[in-house]
């Protein structure tokens, strides 16, 4: 479509009308993330034709401004500021597609127009922001000028570098607020759709910035600066560039022009003549420091006020379609919506939608709105759409009112070469960053997996939380791993501080293990670091955690410490081999521990509390598992199917069965500890015939207390899985049970319920119900017909027949030699 010349010329002539009426620099005051500025700043600048374009934002960016002409550059996205000596001392200055200044932008680079930032530097706010929080924490002020301010800085500084008004820097004025109760609102965002984004297209493009920045200026007048120096510091430092700008450019009258895009609250200083000197006094002795910048992706719900953004907004998808859509932004809204909703398997139908935008716009009729805004649709499509229901409408609030939008950057954007690293990385696994959470499923067994789960057990090393296990579906010590993905801008940040590590992923990885290591003050710690260092496969910096953790094991005599290390060594020595990696030395650390918890144990054991003995029966069962998962060390080690209760055999098992019954059998053991050891002998299979009722009947004699009696079943029965099911088929033993439970007397039995309670009502439904058919049976009280069953369910005998031919697949399993097949004999407990 060609411009006619008539047209084209009153165009000009328009623009030189508008040219000259401006007297000194065009000040175009915004508010932040407002699509409505945005689009009379398109039209001030189109009408205005400036020579160049000031913006609000550190002038170290004017290096990078190209880079928001380059086609891969997507936002939402934001400048990230941080120290190059303390990279966590950061800040962000985001920028949405429907920011004012990211218009102001990218209209000066389409049209060959000069861009640069006027805010106060970087170097010089990262050094305040510290020196601030040092001081509102209670420290010493920061050192001098030209080093960088105490304390780690912050990650959102946009708190204090983009504000529109004073009210995110703790003033007590909200000029959006007070502008829109003086109008008679009560809502400041209502006001402002009503008053900005909803009105039509101005005749004049430079008058509604005229009426704003009338406003502000009475605003200012009424309450001043709020007491701030950094505000003062900030405008004297916008005044100072802006004069620069205007001897280099002139002023519109004189056929150059400057356009500034500025927050409005800064309108009124920025248009008085304050002294050059009194200015450059103001920024005499502000602290500074080395500050680098570049772009990085950011997300509508970083833009959110929700999430502690200062100059954040309520709904950025509401917005950012409304500076998208070109026409009926209601009837498209409520057609998003309907289209999300089916996604969700919700019944919406385009009556539902045209039902809505009725209901909406006859809502904003009744509540004297020019257009329907968000409340006007979100009511709609609560009663229309979500049929009166909140649930829905959370969804619709997360995904549209908010959004999940992710920015792009260049790849040729300045970044830290740990940054570069990773993002050659992720793109080499297909790992691509997302603003939604998502959940991962790893198969460790494919390579690819494989080095994407190496990749995320790395960065969860620096302390970058790109993903998480996922506790409810990853399968500890097997082949399969679950994850939940979610990128968060601030990951940039912590990119940037893992730098100090290394330059690439592994290198910093590798160094801060062993930084971890060399620092760590708990046994568990450095077990713990072992276990990440395997699961991100960092050979190099596992020597240097062995030492540690043999010479913290050295060290430390207290045998709850060295249980809860335990576990994790073997559990990765028993499933680490996925990964293939080395683990001979970890198995020398992990039996040497097992030695010294089967020597500190028994001693441990006595004379505690009822809760160290609850305690320590943890520490038990966690060590029992942990020596049944520790591989053999060599010919000599015990498999784990000797008979020797006292574990004569040699080996770790039998070590460890040797520990059991000595705790099963001294009497100065807390009963809850005592049962458990006698429990797991008995599902070893360490127990002589009846020595288990043996044990049982000596705690529950006459002579016992009841409490004590009653912690020794808790400990027997309690707990491990089958506690149940052992006194349904072992008779004898519930036969015990039953007879001291009755035998209590009536003024100890209130003492003793709570324990038996807690102990039985772990037990499935189903076996508490066999149990009560048993009980009501009695327990040992007579002979029954041959034809009844021990169990409901059951036959009344074993088939000798289908028991021998499950022999061969368990010993497939098993991976051990095939025996003679058992005689029924046998099967069914009597000598061959």
């Amino acid at each position: 479509m060609t411009t006619s010349p008539a047209v084209a010329e009153r165009a000009a002539a328009e623009r030189a009308a508008t040219a000259a009426a401006v007297r000194g620099p065009l000040l175009l005051g915004v508010r932040h993330h407002g699509p409505g500025s945005a689009r009379g700043v398109r039209a001030a600048l189109d009408a205005a034709a400036p020579g160049v374009v000031l913006i609000e934002g550190p002038p170290e960016a004017d290096a990078l401004v190209a880079l928001a002409g380059h086609e891969s550059m997507r936002p939402p996205v934001a400048l990230l500021a941080h120290a190059v000596d303390d990279p966590g001392q950061a800040a962000f200055w985001p920028l949405a597609a429907f920011s004012p200044e990211w218009v102001a932008i990218r209209w000066a680079l389409g049209h060959g127009v000069p861009v640069r930032f006027i805010d106060l530097p970087a170097a010089h706010s990262l050094a305040m922001a510290a020196q601030e929080k040092a001081a509102d924490a209670g420290e010493e002020e920061a050192g001098p000028a030209d080093e960088a301010a105490g304390g780690e800085g912050t990650h959102e500084a946009p708190d204090v570098e983009r504000t529109d008004g004073p009210a995110a820097e703790g003033l007590r004025v909200d000029p959006i607020a007070v502008l829109a109760e003086a109008a008679g609102y009560d809502d400041p965002e209502r006001w402002w759709e009503d008053a900005v984004e909803h009105r039509g297209r101005a005749e004049d493009p430079l008058a509604p910035f005229a009426e704003v920045a009338e406003a502000m200026t009475a605003l200012r007048e009424r309450y001043g600066d709020g007491g701030h120096r950094r505000d003062l510091v900030r405008e004297a430092h916008m005044r100072l560039r802006l004069r620069a700008a205007s001897k280099e450019f002139g002023e519109f009258a004189d056929g150059g022009g400057v356009a500034v895009v500025c927050g409005a609250w800064h309108v009124p200083a920025l248009a008085s003549k304050a002294a050059v000197a009194a200015d450059k006094a103001l920024l005499k002795g502000v602290p500074k420091v080395k500050a680098e910048l570049t772009w990085v992706p950011w997300t509508h719900r970083r833009l959110a006020r929700t999430s502690g953004y200062g100059a954040g907004i309520d709904s950025p998808g509401w917005y950012g379609h409304l500076f998208e859509a070109p026409d009926r932004p209601v009837e498209r809204w409520l057609t998003k919506v309907a289209g999300l909703l089916r996604q969700e398997d919700r019944t919406v139908s385009s009556a539902h939608v045209i039902e809505a935008v009725r209901l909406a716009e006859a809502l904003a009729v009744m509540r004297g709105r020019p257009l329907a805004g968000l409340t006007e649709t979100v009511d709609a499509a609560r009663a229309v759409m979500c049929e009166g229901s909140d649930v829905p409408l959370a969804l619709i609030t997360d995904r549209l009112i908010v959004g999940d939008a992710l920015g792009e950057v260049p790849d040729d954007a300045p970044a830290v070469p740990l940054q570069r690293d990773l993002t050659r990385r992720q793109r080499a696994l297909r790992l691509k960053p997302e603003a939604l959470e998502r959940d991962l499923d790893l198969d460790l067994r494919k390579e690819n997996d494989a080095a994407r789960s190496t990749l995320l057990h790395r960065l969860a090393l620096l302390g970058i939380g790109w993903g998480e296990p996922t506790a409810g579906r990853a399968n500890t010590g097997t082949f399969r791993e679950s994850w939940r993905l979610c990128w968060e801008p601030e990951l940039r940040v912590r990119v940037a501080e893992a730098g100090i590590w290394g330059t690439t992923v592994l290198a910093a990885a590798t160094a801060r293990a062993e930084s971890a290591a060399v620092s760590a003050t708990a046994l568990v710690e450095v077990t713990g670091l072992a276990e990440k260092c395997l699961l991100a496969a960092l050979p190099d910096a596992l020597p240097v955690v062995m030492r540690a953790l043999a010479d913290r094991a050295a060290l430390d005599a207290d045998v709850g410490h060295l249980a809860q290390a335990l576990p994790a060594l073997a559990r990765y020595l028993r499933y680490g081999d996925v990964r293939g990696t080395d683990t001979a030395a970890l198995g020398e650390v992990a039996r040497a521990l097992a030695e010294r918890v089967c020597v500190g144990l028994p001693p441990a054991c006595a004379g505690l509390d009822a809760d160290g003995a609850e305690a320590m029966r943890g520490h038990v069962d966690a060590v029992h598992t942990a020596i049944g998962l520790l591989p053999p060390a060599g010919d000599g080690e015990d498999s784990g199917d000797g008979q020797d209760a006292g574990g004569g055999e040699g080996g770790l098992p039998g070590r460890w069965a040797a520990v059991l019954t000595k705790l099963a059998g001294r009497e100065s053991v807390p009963g809850v500890i005592r049962g458990r050891a006698a429990r797991l002998l008995l599902d070893g299979g360490r127990l002589a015939d009846g020595e288990a009722a043996r044990l049982m009947g000596l705690a529950l004699s006459p002579g016992t207390p009841p409490a004590d009696a009653a912690a020794w079943i808790g400990g027997f029965v309690g707990g491990t899985a089958g506690g149940g099911m052992l006194l349904v088929h072992d008779e004898h033993l519930l036969a015990l049970v039953d007879t001291w439970l009755t035998g209590i007397p009536a003024a100890a039995f209130p003492d003793v319920l709570p324990l038996l309670r807690r102990t039985f009502s772990a037990y499935e439904p189903g076996v508490r119900r066999t149990l009560g058919e048993v009980v009501r049976r009695g327990p040992g009280g007579g002979a029954r017909p041959a034809v009844e069953s021990t169990v409901p369910g059951f036959a009344p005998g074993i088939d000798a027949k289908r028991a021998d031919a499950v022999v061969p697949l368990l010993t497939l399993l098993l991976g051990r030699e095939t025996p003679a097949p058992p005689s029924s004999d046998s099967l069914t407990g009597e000598t061959s």
